[in-house]
């Protein structure tokens, strides 16, 4: 099984509380406040999508964790350009066959929720992200997590439709080990060739504002 999952859009200069406001207004949709990730040195606000997916608003924190870990790294880097999309996320069943092919093991994730209950997960690819935004990262929620799944945090409002990103179909396909890098029925991946870095360019939504593209 291979889902797009979520994706990822790194805070501006304006700050975090900015830059949701800017995207939630767009949408015409609620935020939800996620919360720190210990691990990566950062924290998130999330829009819940239909069909299980969900797009994230991350920011890095003044943290240690953040200088060791990819994503932290990764979160930094897109800010220290002026923010925008970072990536996107598919998640699968079995990441066994992805550390062996990158050779190096999944890492853990984990968000608390103020109630106490835990999120976590297991992510791999983002070292992978850094060096070609075109790919995504791949990540698998551990079980009995399903019911924190953040799309769950209200009744989902707007619906992920299309991806545009510049950069190669062969390539992501190659790094899904997949025949067909656009492997997800309920959305449209736009391939652009690239005039600069490659990477996701608009990410389109169906909203209560009708069709808006970020």
């Amino acid at each position: 099984m291979m889902r797009l999952d979520h994706v990822s859009y790194a805070v501006g200069p304006d700050g975090m509380d900015a830059t949701v406001d800017r995207i939630v207004s767009a949408l015409g949709v609620e935020r939800v406040r996620g919360g720190i990730h210990p691990r990566f040195g950062t924290r998130n606000a999330i829009i819940p999508l239909a069909n299980r997916q969900y797009l994230e608003v991350v920011e890095v924190l003044d943290h240690p964790s953040a200088d060791k870990a990819p994503f932290g790294q990764a979160v930094r880097n897109r800010s220290q350009v002026g923010g925008g999309w970072m990536g996107w996320c598919v998640t699968v069943d079995d990441l066994a066959p992805f550390e062996e092919r990158l050779g190096r093991r999944a890492v853990p994730g984990n968000r608390k929720f103020p109630d106490g209950q835990e999120l976590t997960w297991q992510q791999i690819g983002i070292k992978g992200l850094i060096a070609d935004p075109q790919v995504p990262y791949l990540l698998r929620w551990d079980d009995g997590t399903e019911d924190l799944h953040p799309s769950q945090a209200y009744e989902p409002e707007a619906e992920l439709v299309r991806l545009s990103i510049a950069g190669s179909r062969d390539r992501v396909a190659d790094w899904l080990s997949c025949p067909d890098a656009d492997p997800f029925e309920d959305v449209d991946v736009d391939w652009v060739a690239p005039s600069g870095t490659p990477g996701i360019m608009s990410v389109t939504f169906r909203s209560p504002q009708g069709h808006v593209t970020i």
